[in-house]
Protein backbone atom coordinates (compact mmCIF):
# COMPACT_ATOMS: atom_id res chain seq x y z
CA UNK A 1 0.00 0.00 0.00
CA UNK A 2 1.35 3.40 -0.87
CA UNK A 3 2.41 5.60 1.68
CA UNK A 4 0.43 8.79 2.30
CA UNK A 5 2.98 11.58 1.23
CA UNK A 6 3.80 14.88 3.34
CA UNK A 7 5.56 17.70 1.54
CA UNK A 8 7.18 20.29 4.27
CA UNK A 9 8.34 23.72 3.10
CA UNK A 10 10.44 26.38 5.04
CA UNK A 11 12.84 29.04 4.74
CA UNK A 12 15.69 27.06 5.86
CA UNK A 13 16.98 23.45 6.30
CA UNK A 14 18.33 25.01 9.88
CA UNK A 15 14.66 25.53 10.69
CA UNK A 16 13.36 22.41 10.00
CA UNK A 17 16.41 20.55 12.29
CA UNK A 18 16.19 23.12 15.14
CA UNK A 19 12.37 23.84 15.24
CA UNK A 20 10.15 20.78 13.49
CA UNK A 21 12.45 17.47 13.75
CA UNK A 22 10.06 16.30 16.34
CA UNK A 23 7.53 16.40 13.99
CA UNK A 24 8.94 15.37 10.84
CA UNK A 25 10.65 12.09 12.92
CA UNK A 26 6.97 11.51 14.34
CA UNK A 27 5.36 11.55 10.79
CA UNK A 28 8.10 8.91 9.02
CA UNK A 29 7.21 6.26 12.45
CA UNK A 30 3.78 6.84 11.80
CA UNK A 31 3.85 5.84 7.97
CA UNK A 32 4.19 8.97 6.43
CA UNK A 33 6.56 9.91 3.01
CA UNK A 34 7.89 12.67 4.33
CA UNK A 35 9.88 15.51 2.02
CA UNK A 36 11.61 18.77 3.00
CA UNK A 37 11.61 21.40 0.35
CA UNK A 38 13.76 23.89 1.73
CA UNK A 39 17.24 26.38 0.60
CA UNK A 40 20.34 24.43 0.55
CA UNK A 41 22.52 24.69 3.87
CA UNK A 42 25.00 22.73 6.01
CA UNK A 43 21.76 21.24 7.68
CA UNK A 44 20.98 19.14 5.09
CA UNK A 45 22.39 16.03 5.84
CA UNK A 46 20.59 15.81 9.22
CA UNK A 47 17.31 17.15 7.87
CA UNK A 48 17.99 13.73 5.73
CA UNK A 49 18.96 11.54 8.36
CA UNK A 50 15.03 12.32 10.10
CA UNK A 51 14.23 9.83 7.48
CA UNK A 52 13.14 12.09 4.87
CA UNK A 53 13.90 13.29 1.11
CA UNK A 54 15.23 16.33 0.96
CA UNK A 55 14.75 18.28 -2.27
CA UNK A 56 16.66 21.82 -2.61
CA UNK A 57 14.25 24.96 -3.17
CA UNK A 58 16.16 28.23 -3.96
CA UNK A 59 14.72 31.08 -2.03
CA UNK A 60 15.19 34.81 -1.03
CA UNK A 61 13.55 35.02 2.01
CA UNK A 62 13.88 38.74 2.25
CA UNK A 63 11.85 41.46 1.09
CA UNK A 64 9.29 41.57 -1.94
CA UNK A 65 10.69 40.93 -5.34
CA UNK A 66 7.90 40.76 -7.51
CA UNK A 67 10.31 38.45 -10.22
CA UNK A 68 12.16 36.48 -7.57
CA UNK A 69 8.53 35.86 -5.67
CA UNK A 70 6.90 34.43 -9.47
CA UNK A 71 10.07 32.48 -10.29
CA UNK A 72 9.44 30.88 -6.43
CA UNK A 73 5.56 30.31 -7.38
CA UNK A 74 6.39 28.38 -10.55
CA UNK A 75 9.31 26.36 -8.71
CA UNK A 76 6.17 25.25 -6.02
CA UNK A 77 4.06 24.15 -8.82
CA UNK A 78 6.82 22.30 -10.93
CA UNK A 79 7.30 20.66 -7.43
CA UNK A 80 4.20 19.88 -6.85
CA UNK A 81 3.16 18.31 -10.03
CA UNK A 82 6.43 16.29 -9.97
CA UNK A 83 6.27 14.88 -6.32
CA UNK A 84 1.94 15.02 -5.79
CA UNK A 85 1.66 14.86 -2.34
CA UNK A 86 -1.27 14.31 -0.20
CA UNK A 87 -0.44 17.42 1.87
CA UNK A 88 1.57 20.68 1.91
CA UNK A 89 2.52 22.21 5.55
CA UNK A 90 4.05 25.42 4.77
CA UNK A 91 6.17 27.18 7.51
CA UNK A 92 7.90 30.91 7.64
CA UNK A 93 6.16 33.85 5.13
CA UNK A 94 7.29 32.82 1.52
CA UNK A 95 6.39 28.64 1.58
CA UNK A 96 3.16 29.54 3.08
CA UNK A 97 2.14 32.36 0.89
CA UNK A 98 3.91 30.96 -2.73
CA UNK A 99 3.87 27.23 -1.38
CA UNK A 100 0.09 27.73 0.04
CA UNK A 101 -1.21 29.43 -3.38
CA UNK A 102 0.30 26.70 -6.27
CA UNK A 103 -0.99 23.95 -3.74
CA UNK A 104 -4.78 25.57 -3.52
CA UNK A 105 -4.06 25.54 -7.87
CA UNK A 106 -3.18 21.89 -8.12
CA UNK A 107 -6.22 21.35 -5.26
CA UNK A 108 -3.47 19.95 -2.60
CA UNK A 109 -4.58 20.23 0.97
CA UNK A 110 -2.82 22.94 2.80
CA UNK A 111 -1.95 23.07 6.40
CA UNK A 112 -0.11 26.90 7.12
CA UNK A 113 1.87 27.43 10.40
CA UNK A 114 1.94 30.81 11.22
CA UNK A 115 4.95 31.42 13.60
CA UNK A 116 4.82 34.77 14.41
CA UNK A 117 4.67 38.09 12.27
CA UNK A 118 8.01 39.70 12.33
CA UNK A 119 9.41 42.65 11.99
CA UNK A 120 6.39 42.82 8.77
CA UNK A 121 3.71 43.43 11.47
CA UNK A 122 4.97 45.67 13.66
CA UNK A 123 4.00 48.93 11.79
CA UNK A 124 1.68 49.77 9.17
CA UNK A 125 3.54 49.58 5.66
CA UNK A 126 2.80 48.82 1.95
CA UNK A 127 4.40 45.90 2.60
CA UNK A 128 2.59 44.70 5.31
CA UNK A 129 -0.55 45.64 3.37
CA UNK A 130 0.75 43.46 0.58
CA UNK A 131 1.49 40.48 2.68
CA UNK A 132 -1.90 40.93 4.44
CA UNK A 133 -3.66 40.29 0.57
CA UNK A 134 -1.48 38.16 -0.16
CA UNK A 135 -2.16 35.57 3.44
CA UNK A 136 -5.74 36.65 2.57
CA UNK A 137 -5.88 35.12 -0.85
CA UNK A 138 -3.82 32.35 0.00
CA UNK A 139 -5.44 31.03 3.44
CA UNK A 140 -8.91 31.25 1.68
CA UNK A 141 -7.96 27.58 0.21
CA UNK A 142 -6.44 26.17 3.50
CA UNK A 143 -7.54 23.42 5.27
CA UNK A 144 -5.70 24.54 8.64
CA UNK A 145 -4.01 27.26 9.89
CA UNK A 146 -2.25 26.98 12.98
CA UNK A 147 -1.42 30.11 14.98
CA UNK A 148 1.32 30.55 18.62
CA UNK A 149 -0.70 32.31 19.79
CA UNK A 150 -3.71 33.88 20.27
CA UNK A 151 -2.87 37.45 19.49
CA UNK A 152 -1.72 36.92 15.90
CA UNK A 153 -4.51 34.54 15.23
CA UNK A 154 -7.01 37.24 16.90
CA UNK A 155 -5.81 39.90 14.40
CA UNK A 156 -5.79 37.46 11.80
CA UNK A 157 -9.27 36.49 12.11
CA UNK A 158 -10.18 41.00 12.65
CA UNK A 159 -8.41 41.46 9.36
CA UNK A 160 -10.77 39.25 7.91
CA UNK A 161 -7.28 36.86 6.59
CA UNK A 162 -8.70 33.77 7.47
CA UNK A 163 -11.95 32.08 8.53
CA UNK A 164 -12.23 31.43 12.43
CA UNK A 165 -13.58 27.59 11.86
CA UNK A 166 -10.08 26.98 10.11
CA UNK A 167 -7.90 28.52 12.94
CA UNK A 168 -6.34 26.85 15.85
CA UNK A 169 -3.87 27.65 18.41
CA UNK A 170 -0.02 25.53 19.17
CA UNK A 171 1.94 26.32 21.93
CA UNK A 172 4.93 27.72 19.75
CA UNK A 173 6.66 24.84 18.00
CA UNK A 174 5.90 22.96 21.49
CA UNK A 175 9.64 22.09 23.48
CA UNK A 176 10.84 18.49 23.93
CA UNK A 177 10.73 17.39 27.12
CA UNK A 178 12.54 14.51 26.81
CA UNK A 179 15.99 16.57 25.31
CA UNK A 180 15.74 19.43 27.27
CA UNK A 181 15.66 18.17 31.04
CA UNK A 182 15.71 19.93 34.32
CA UNK A 183 19.32 20.82 35.00
CA UNK A 184 20.53 22.34 38.83
CA UNK A 185 20.54 26.00 39.19
CA UNK A 186 24.66 26.70 38.83
CA UNK A 187 24.95 29.19 41.86
CA UNK A 188 27.39 31.24 39.68
CA UNK A 189 29.82 33.82 41.88
CA UNK A 190 28.49 36.37 39.40
CA UNK A 191 24.74 36.10 38.21
CA UNK A 192 25.09 35.29 35.03
CA UNK A 193 22.55 36.18 32.20
CA UNK A 194 21.80 34.66 28.85
CA UNK A 195 20.77 36.02 25.87
CA UNK A 196 19.50 33.54 23.28
CA UNK A 197 18.32 34.71 19.51
CA UNK A 198 19.06 35.96 16.39
CA UNK A 199 21.65 39.52 16.51
CA UNK A 200 18.82 41.80 15.69
CA UNK A 201 17.99 44.60 17.14
CA UNK A 202 14.13 44.16 17.54
CA UNK A 203 15.82 41.00 19.69
CA UNK A 204 15.99 43.68 22.19
CA UNK A 205 19.69 43.33 21.89
CA UNK A 206 20.17 46.67 22.40
CA UNK A 207 18.18 46.85 25.77
CA UNK A 208 20.49 44.33 26.80
CA UNK A 209 23.17 45.91 26.69
CA UNK A 210 22.54 49.00 28.40
CA UNK A 211 20.40 47.33 31.22
CA UNK A 212 23.91 45.10 31.47
CA UNK A 213 25.97 48.86 31.18
CA UNK A 214 23.58 49.96 34.13
CA UNK A 215 23.54 46.99 36.34
CA UNK A 216 27.74 46.61 36.09
CA UNK A 217 28.45 50.29 36.57
CA UNK A 218 26.25 49.77 39.77
CA UNK A 219 28.65 47.65 41.32
CA UNK A 220 26.47 44.44 40.58
CA UNK A 221 28.43 41.20 40.36
CA UNK A 222 26.83 40.08 37.10
CA UNK A 223 27.82 38.93 33.66
CA UNK A 224 26.03 39.08 30.43
CA UNK A 225 26.43 36.97 27.39
CA UNK A 226 24.43 37.07 23.99
CA UNK A 227 24.55 33.43 21.98
CA UNK A 228 23.23 33.85 18.34
CA UNK A 229 23.93 34.14 14.82
CA UNK A 230 24.74 37.54 13.48
CA UNK A 231 22.69 37.57 9.87
CA UNK A 232 24.59 39.57 7.73
CA UNK A 233 21.52 39.64 5.12
CA UNK A 234 18.95 41.28 7.38
CA UNK A 235 18.86 44.81 7.48
CA UNK A 236 17.89 44.88 11.06
CA UNK A 237 21.34 42.81 12.03
CA UNK A 238 23.61 44.45 14.55
CA UNK A 239 27.36 44.68 12.87
CA UNK A 240 30.20 43.11 14.19
CA UNK A 241 31.98 46.19 15.02
CA UNK A 242 29.25 47.38 17.22
CA UNK A 243 29.38 43.94 18.73
CA UNK A 244 33.29 44.19 18.89
CA UNK A 245 32.53 47.66 20.52
CA UNK A 246 30.69 46.27 23.35
CA UNK A 247 32.68 43.34 24.01
CA UNK A 248 35.63 45.53 24.36
CA UNK A 249 34.31 47.36 27.14
CA UNK A 250 33.35 44.47 29.24
CA UNK A 251 29.83 44.97 28.74
CA UNK A 252 29.28 41.86 27.29
CA UNK A 253 30.59 38.02 26.00
CA UNK A 254 29.55 37.10 22.74
CA UNK A 255 29.46 33.50 22.97
CA UNK A 256 28.82 33.27 18.98
CA UNK A 257 26.86 30.55 17.56
CA UNK A 258 26.69 26.69 18.86
CA UNK A 259 24.27 23.96 18.01
CA UNK A 260 24.24 22.73 21.74
CA UNK A 261 22.41 25.53 22.81
CA UNK A 262 21.17 23.67 26.39
CA UNK A 263 24.95 23.31 27.40
CA UNK A 264 25.01 27.27 27.31
CA UNK A 265 21.78 27.48 28.93
CA UNK A 266 22.88 25.13 31.45
CA UNK A 267 25.82 27.06 32.56
CA UNK A 268 23.57 30.29 32.83
CA UNK A 269 21.36 31.55 35.91
CA UNK A 270 18.83 33.48 34.03
CA UNK A 271 17.71 33.66 30.29
CA UNK A 272 16.47 36.57 29.03
CA UNK A 273 14.97 37.65 25.46
CA UNK A 274 13.89 41.49 25.68
CA UNK A 275 12.21 40.95 22.28
CA UNK A 276 9.66 43.99 20.76
CA UNK A 277 9.71 41.36 17.49
CA UNK A 278 6.44 40.29 16.76
CA UNK A 279 7.30 36.52 17.69
CA UNK A 280 5.14 33.43 17.75
CA UNK A 281 6.43 31.51 20.75
CA UNK A 282 10.56 31.99 21.35
CA UNK A 283 11.39 28.22 21.07
CA UNK A 284 14.76 29.86 23.10
CA UNK A 285 12.37 30.40 26.47
CA UNK A 286 10.51 27.16 25.90
CA UNK A 287 13.83 24.83 26.17
CA UNK A 288 14.90 27.58 29.19
CA UNK A 289 11.53 26.86 31.21
CA UNK A 290 11.82 23.20 30.00
CA UNK A 291 15.82 23.17 31.82
CA UNK A 292 14.41 24.53 35.15
CA UNK A 293 15.96 28.20 34.11
CA UNK A 294 14.25 31.25 35.34
CA UNK A 295 13.24 33.66 32.53
CA UNK A 296 13.11 37.63 31.97
CA UNK A 297 10.86 38.63 28.80
CA UNK A 298 9.10 41.45 27.56
CA UNK A 299 5.39 42.12 27.73
CA UNK A 300 4.91 41.82 24.00
CA UNK A 301 2.68 39.22 21.72
CA UNK A 302 4.53 35.44 22.15
CA UNK A 303 6.85 36.22 24.60
CA UNK A 304 4.79 36.73 27.76
CA UNK A 305 2.62 33.37 27.11
CA UNK A 306 5.65 31.46 28.16
CA UNK A 307 6.27 33.68 31.66
CA UNK A 308 3.55 34.28 34.83
CA UNK A 309 5.33 37.10 36.32
CA UNK A 310 6.97 36.80 39.46
CA UNK A 311 6.42 32.76 39.48
CA UNK A 312 8.59 31.35 36.92
CA UNK A 313 10.09 34.67 36.03
CA UNK A 314 10.11 38.49 35.25
CA UNK A 315 8.08 40.32 32.74
CA UNK A 316 9.51 43.62 32.00
CA UNK A 317 8.33 46.51 29.27
CA UNK A 318 9.68 46.12 26.01
CA UNK A 319 12.26 49.22 24.34
CA UNK A 320 13.18 49.89 28.61
CA UNK A 321 16.51 49.13 29.68
CA UNK A 322 15.87 50.68 33.01
CA UNK A 323 13.17 48.50 33.76
CA UNK A 324 14.89 45.61 32.67
CA UNK A 325 17.73 46.45 35.08
CA UNK A 326 15.54 46.96 37.55
CA UNK A 327 13.81 43.02 36.76
CA UNK A 328 17.68 42.29 36.44
CA UNK A 329 18.70 43.46 39.94
CA UNK A 330 15.49 42.06 41.31
CA UNK A 331 17.00 38.22 40.59
CA UNK A 332 20.18 38.74 41.08
CA UNK A 333 19.00 39.54 44.89
CA UNK A 334 16.55 36.20 44.91
CA UNK A 335 18.11 33.16 46.77
CA UNK A 336 19.43 30.65 45.09
CA UNK A 337 16.68 28.62 46.65
CA UNK A 338 13.84 31.35 45.11
CA UNK A 339 15.89 30.78 41.81
CA UNK A 340 15.22 27.24 41.76
CA UNK A 341 11.93 27.36 42.77
CA UNK A 342 11.58 29.72 39.71
CA UNK A 343 13.10 27.14 37.69
CA UNK A 344 10.40 24.02 38.69
CA UNK A 345 7.60 26.41 38.07
CA UNK A 346 8.89 26.80 34.92
CA UNK A 347 9.17 23.16 34.05
CA UNK A 348 5.71 22.23 35.65
CA UNK A 349 4.57 25.07 32.94
CA UNK A 350 6.05 23.52 29.97
CA UNK A 351 5.03 20.05 30.89
CA UNK A 352 1.02 21.58 31.20
CA UNK A 353 1.25 23.88 28.16
CA UNK A 354 3.94 23.48 26.01
CA UNK A 355 5.34 20.07 25.36
CA UNK A 356 5.84 19.09 21.64
CA UNK A 357 3.64 15.93 21.66
CA UNK A 358 0.39 18.83 21.76
CA UNK A 359 2.09 20.61 18.64
CA UNK A 360 2.54 16.78 17.04
CA UNK A 361 -1.02 15.40 18.22
CA UNK A 362 -2.50 18.31 16.17
CA UNK A 363 -1.05 17.77 13.04
CA UNK A 364 -1.85 14.27 12.98
CA UNK A 365 -5.56 15.05 14.21
CA UNK A 366 -5.75 17.35 10.72
CA UNK A 367 -3.85 14.48 8.38
CA UNK A 368 -5.84 11.68 9.80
Amino acid sequence: MKKPKVLISINTAWNVFNFRSGLVQELVNTGYDVVVAAPQDHYVERVKALGVRFISLPMDSGGTHPIKDSILFIRYIALFLKERPDYFLGYTIKPNIYGGAAANVLKIPVINNIAGLGSVFIEKTWLTLLVQKLYKITLKGSKKVFFQNDEDRNLFIKNKLVETIKTDCLPGSGVNLKKFIPIKQPNNYKVRFLLVARVLWEKGIGEFVEAAKILLQGGYQAEFCILGFMDSKNPSSIKAAQMNKWVSKGYINYLGVTDDVGSEMAKADCIVLPSYYREGTPRSLLEAAAMARPIITTDVVGCRNVVDDGVNGYICKPRDALHLAQKMKNFIELSIEDRATFGSRGRYKMEQQFDEKIVIDKYLSVLR
